[in-house]
C-alpha cells in the first residue's frame, strides 16, 4: 500500500500514530513493511490457505463474534441436503461436469421448509458455465432468491447449517497447513491470529486492505470471498474502521467499475443482457432479481427504465419496452483476452485504446502485440506515443523477425489525450467518494478530454447516418445526444454528472434532479443514467463539488464530495448496531435506532430503511425493501444477510477452496485437484503453460515469479518512462532475488541474468536482496523472483527494458476474467538473453525439455485428481521409494502392497 498507493496510505500511518496495529503479509518486504509492525512473507498464491486457517481458528476455539454473525448473516441457514463439499469429493464441489469444466450449481442452494430447495426464478435454469461468460450476469446481489421459504436452523444443530458447513470446510486448514503450504511460521500465524482476534469485537474492528496481488489469480474472486468471511466471522463489516479495502491503482478506477467499461455491466452494475436468455425486457429483469426477493435489487426494473430513459429519452417508451431491442446482447465472454485472440484469428478490425498500453500492460504481451499487427485499424489516445502505437517499428518481435514493419497492414492514428490537471470531472476512489474537479489548465495543441472526443465522435457518427433507414442505425440517431458545450466547444461534464443522476420526465417537476435513487419510478417519468450515483446533484447542487473543511464539520465529514449511494460514508452501516438497534459499543457507535424519533439516527446516513424499527418484521413473501426485516443489515443481498456461504452467484463454488495456481511448483497439499477446476484456460500452441505440481517436465521451470509496481513509476510506465526526472529514479528493469537463490543459479548482484517461462525470456539487472525470502514448503525451498513490470522496449521512451507481462500466461478467474498475473514458474540463468530470432529458440528449447504440449497445458482437472483405490490417498512420496508421489500414483505394485501414493 505504501508502494503502490502512498496517498491513501498516509491513513494507515496516521492510524498507526494513534496506536492502531499494521501487519503487512506479502510475498516481498516493501515500503509498506518498513512501516508495519510485522512483516509475514508467505508464498505466492496461497492466500486461501492462510485466511482458511484464521477462520478455522476462531470457528474451533470459539473466538467468533456470535451475536453480530447470527444476526446479520447466513450463519443458520441451511443447505440443500443434495449438495456434497470439497471434504465429501476430494477437492470438487457436487454438480461438476468435467467435460465441461462448469458446474451445475443448484444442489448449493438453500434447503426450504417444505423439504426441496430454493427454486430459480423463471429465465434461470441453474447452470453456470464459465466459459460462457455468465458469470457476472446476475448483478451485485447474486443470483435472485425467493428468500421466505428458505429453512434455519437458530440453534445451529442442524448439520447442514452453514456455520456448520464452514467448519467442517475449513477443519483441514490449520497453522500446521499454512507452516506447510505457505511457508508462515506458527509463531507468525499465532501472532496474526491473535492480533485479529484481540483487535475485533464490540469495542475494536480490523480493517483488510488489498489490491492485485489478490484478485490476479484464477481464484481471486475466492480469495477476497475467504477474507470476507473472516470479516463476518469478527464482526468487522459496516462498522468504523473495520471493511475490506480493494486498493485502487488510478484515480477513478472505482468510478470505470460504477459506470462500465467492463463488457459485461452496465451502470450501476446492471448486468448486461445475455442473448438467447434475455432476448425479451421482461425475460432480462426477471433474470437480475426476482420482485418476490428482499432487498433493493428487487427494483432493477426501476433502475434499467431510468437508464434506458436517459439513453433514448422520447423514444423508449413503455409500448416498446423502453427500447430495450437497442441494448446489445452478449454471446458469451467478450473481455480483454477473449477479444485479443479473435484479433489473432482475424474476426476484429478495429481497437481503441484509451489510457491503455496492452502491448506493455497486459498478460502475454507478444501475444497482444502480433494481435494487434493483424488489425485494420487502431486507434491510440494517450498522454504519449506509448509502445502499443508504435508496435509496427520497434516491437521485440520486429527484432526477432517474427513481424516485419512493411507486411503490418493496421493502420495506426494517433490522438493526444488530455491529462487529468487539463479537464473538469470527477473521480470515484477506493471509498467510492466522489470528487470534483476543476480545470486546471486548457490541454495543448489538438489534445482532448475523453468527455470530449467521444462527444464529438457521436455527432459525426450521427451526422453520417442521419438518412440512414438502416433499423440498426436507429439506437445510434435516437441517442439523447444533447450536451451543451461551453465557450471553447468542449462539453460541460456537469450537464453529464447531472444526467447521470437523473430528473423527473414531464409533469409540474420536469427537469428537477432527483434527490436520490429512491424517487426513481419505472414508469417513464424519471430518467436517471447510474442508479447508485442518483442525489449527487440533489436540489441542483454538485455535491461531488463540495469542499468543506475538517475543521468545520463532524466526522465522519459528509460535506466533503459525496460517496454513493446517498453519500453513506460506511455501506451497511445497520450492522454497526445490535439486533435492538443499539451501537456495538459507545466506542464504535456510527448509526442507531431512535425510539423517540422512530428513525435510524447517528453519524453517517443510515444504509437501511430509515423508519424500519429494529424489531419489524415482513410479512412472509414481501419483497423489495418492504421485505427486509428490521435487522436484515444487507440491504442488497437476496435474503437481508451477509453470506458466509454463497448459494447462488458464483461458478467456482459456494465456499473458496485452495488450488494451486496454473503454474506452480508445488502439488496441492490440501485436495488431488490441483488447479481450479473451473478456471478459464485457453487450447492454443501460443499460450502454453510450465507442469504444475512435480509432474515430468515440471523441473525445467522450478522458480516462482510474481509481479508488481515501483512508487516511481506508473503501471506500463506512459506516465512516467517518458519523464526523465521519475525514468532516472528507476532507469532499468531488475529482479529481486535472494541471496540464497543467487548463489543456487550462479546470479551476481548488479549483474544480468536471463528469465525464461514458457511463453518468452527476458533479461534483467539483478538485484540480491533479504527482501525476498525463500520459504520451505512440504520440505522443499521454494524460491520466488520479485519482477516490477514497467518497462518495456520502444524508442520513444527515456528509458526501456523487457516486458515483465510476455512471461505470463492467460489463465483467467471464471467469475470475473481476470488474468493470473500475480504467479507463475520460471527459469532463471546467469547473462544476457539471446537476441533476435535466437531468444525464441530459447524459448522453444525450454518448451521441448519439459516437454510441453497443448494437452500438459489445458488440463482443467490435472492428472492428480484421477481416481485413486479406496484407502489410498496423495503424500508428498511413496513410503516405499522414496520417489515423487506423482509418477507413483498408479503403480500397481506399490498399490498392491498397501502403499500410499
Amino acid at each position: 500500500m505504501a508502494e503502490c498507493h502512498p496517498v491513501a496510505f498516509q491513513w494507515v500511518t496516521e492510524a498507526k500514530l494513534k496506536g492502531a496495529r499494521i501487519i503487512h503479509v506479502d510475498p516481498r518486504f516493501t515500503r509498506t513493511s518498513a512501516q508495519a509492525d510485522r512483516h509475514i512473507p508467505l508464498r505466492i498464491g496461497s492466500d486461501i490457505v492462510l485466511l482458511g486457517a484464521l477462520i478455522n481458528h476462531v470457528l474451533s476455539n470459539d473466538l467468533w463474534f456470535k451475536e453480530y454473525v447470527l444476526t446479520f448473516t447466513n450463519a443458520a441457514s441451511v443447505v440443500s441436503d443434495d449438495f456434497q463439499d470439497t471434504e465429501d469429493l476430494d477437492g470438487l464441489f457436487s454438480g461438476y461436469d468435467e467435460a465441461k469444466h462448469a458446474y451445475d450449481t443448484k444442489s448449493w442452494a438453500y434447503a426450504t421448509e417444505g423439504g426441496d430447495t430454493v427454486d430459480s426464478p423463471q429465465g434461470h435454469d441453474g447452470q453456470t458455465e464459465a466459459k460462457a461468460g455468465q458469470s457476472e450476469t446476475q448483478g451485485a446481489g447474486g443470483a435472485p432468491l425467493e428468500h421466505a421459504r428458505i429453512k434455519t436452523d437458530p440453534t445451529l444443530q442442524d448439520p447442514n447449517c452453514v456455520l456448520n458447513i464452514l467448519k467442517r470446510h475449513y477443519a483441514r486448514y490449520t497453522p500446521e497447513m499454512v507452516e506447510q503450504a505457505c511457508g508462515i511460521s506458527r509463531a507468525d500465524f499465532d501472532y496474526l491470529a491473535d492480533a485479529i482476534v484481540q483487535n475485533s469485537g464490540r469495542e475494536r474492528t480490523t480493517a483488510f486492505c488489498y489490491a492485485v496481488g489478490w484478485t490476479q489469480h484464477t481464484n481471486g474472486a475466492q480469495v477476497i470471498r475467504t477474507s470476507t468471511i473472516l470479516q463476518l466471522l469478527m464482526g468487522n463489516v459496516g462498522r468504523p474502521g473495520s471493511g475490506i479495502m480493494a486498493l485502487r491503482g488510478h484515480a477513478s478506477i472505482q468510478g470505470s467499475t460504477d459506470i462500465p467499461t467492463l463488457y459485461n455491466l452496465l451502470p450501476g452494475y446492471l448486468p448486461m443482457p445475455m442473448a438467447g436468455k434475455h432476448d425479451s425486457f421482461r425475460e432480462y429483469v426477471d433474470a437480475i432479481a426476482s420482485k418476490q426477493q428482499k432487498g433493493f435489487w428487487a427494483d432493477a426494473e426501476t433502475y434499467t427504465v431510468n437508464l434506458m430513459k436517459a439513453w433514448w429519452g422520447e423514444h423508449a417508451t413503455k409500448e416498446n419496452d423502453w427500447a430495450y431491442h437497442y441494448l446489445p446482447k452478449l454471446t458469451g465472454a467478450h473481455g480483454t483476452y477473449q477479444t485479443v485472440m479473435a484479433m489473432l484469428d482475424g474476426k476484429v478490425d478495429g481497437y481503441f485504446l484509451l489510457g491503455q498500453n496492452p502491448g506493455v500492460a497486459s498478460a502475454h504481451g507478444r501475444m497482444q502485440r502480433l494481435a494487434m499487427a493483424k488489425l485494420k485499424w487502431l486507434v491510440v489516445r494517450d498522454l504519449q506515443m506509448i509502445e502499443s502505437a508504435t508496435f509496427w517499428q520497434d516491437s521485440p518481435e520486429i527484432e526477432t523477425g517474427e513481424l516485419k514493419t512493411e507486411d503490418i497492414a493496421t493502420e495506426v492514428f494517433f490522438l493526444p489525450a488530455a491529462s487529468h490537471a487539463e479537464k473538469a470531472g470527477t473521480f470515484t476512489q477506493t471509498h467510492r467518494l466522489v470528487q470534483w474537479r476543476e480545470k486546471g489548465a486548457n490541454p495543448p495543441g489538438e489534445a482532448q478530454s475523453d468527455l470530449d472526443f467521444f462527444h464529438e465522435l457521436g455527432v459525426r457518427i450521427r451526422a453520417k447516418l442521419a438518412d440512414s433507414t438502416d433499423p440498426r442505425d436507429r439506437p445510434l440517431l435516437d441517442l439523447t445526444w444533447d450536451y451543451p458545450t461551453d465557450e471553447h466547444g468542449e462539453v460541460d461534464a456537469e450537464a453529464v454528472l447531472r444526467e447521470v443522476n437523473g430528473c423527473h420526465v414531464g409533469g409540474e417537476h420536469d427537469g428537477e434532479m432527483l434527490n436520490g435513487f429512491g424517487e426513481m419510478k419505472a414508469d417513464g417519468s424519471t430518467a436517471g443514467g447510474c442508479w447508485i450515483y442518483s442525489g449527487i446533484f440533489a436540489g441542483g447542487v454538485n455535491r461531488a463539488a463540495l469542499k468543506v473543511p475538517k475543521d468545520q464539520q463532524p466526522a465522519p465529514y459528509l460535506e466533503w464530495a459525496w460517496a454513493w449511494p446517498a453519500n453513506r460514508r460506511v455501506l451497511y452501516n445497520r450492522a454497526s448496531a445490535d439486533a435492538d438497534g443499539r451501537p456495538w459499543s459507545e466506542r464504535k457507535k456510527l448509526i442507531w435506532w431512535d425510539e423517540d424519533q422512530q428513525k435510524w439516527v447517528g453519524d453517517d446516513v443510515p444504509d437501511f430503511p430509515a423508519t424500519k424499527a429494529p424489531g419489524f418484521r415482513a410479512e412472509p413473501g414481501t419483497g423489495g425493501g418492504a421485505g427486509l426485516d428490521g435487522t436484515d443489515a444487507f440491504i442488497m443481498q437476496s435474503d437481508g444477510k451477509a453470506w458466509l456461504y454463497a448459494p447462488k452467484g458464483l461458478v467456482d463454488g459456494p465456499l473458496p477452496t485452495h488450488y494451486e495456481a496454473q503454474e506452480s511448483p508445488v502439488v496441492n497439499p490440501l485436495y488431488p485437484v490441483q488447479s481450479s477446476p473451473t478456471r478459464s484456460i485457453f487450447r492454443r500452441a501460443d499460450n502454453l503453460f510450465a507442469v504444475s505440481g512435480t509432474g515430468a517436465g515440471s523441473e525445467v521451470y522450478p522458480h516462482v515469479f510474481t509481479t508488481y509496481r515501483l512508487t516511481e513509476h506508473h503501471t506500463a510506465g506512459g506516465m512516467s518512462r517518458y519523464l526523465p526526472y521519475l525514468a532516472e529514479l528507476q532507469p532499468e528493469l531488475f529482479c529481486e532475488i535472494s541471496p540464497e537463490l543467487a548463489e543456487a543459479e550462479g546470479l551476481e548482484h548488479g549483474g544480468w541474468a536471463t528469465i525464461i517461462s514458457p511463453r518468452a525470456a527476458i533479461e534483467v539487472r539483478v538485484m540480491v536482496t533479504r527482501r525476498v525470502t525463500p520459504l520451505t514448503i512440504n520440505g522443499r525451498v521454494v524460491h520466488q523472483i520479485g519482477l516490477p513490470y514497467h518497462w518495456a522496449k520502444g524508442e520513444r521512451a527515456v528509458v526501456e527494458g523487457d516486458s515483465v507481462n510476455d512471461l505470463l500466461g492467460i489463465a483467467l478467474d471464471p467469475n470475473v476474467q481476470i488474468q493470473e498475473g500475480k504467479v507463475a514458474s520460471c527459469a532463471i540463468r546467469p547473462g544476457r538473453r539471446p537476441q533476435g530470432a535466437a531468444n525464441l529458440e530459447l524459448v522453444a528449447d525450454y518448451q521441448r525439455r519439459a516437454g510441453l504440449t497443448l494437452d500438459t497445458s489445458s488440463d482443467a482437472v490435472d492428472n492428480l485428481s484421477l481416481e485413486l483405490p479406496a484407502g489410498l490417498r496423495l503424500d508428498d512420496e511413496c513410503e516405499f521409494c522414496a520417489a515423487e508421489a506423482q509418477e507413483h500414483t498408479h503403480h500397481p505394485d506399490h498399490q498392491q502392497q498397501g502403499g500410499r501414493a
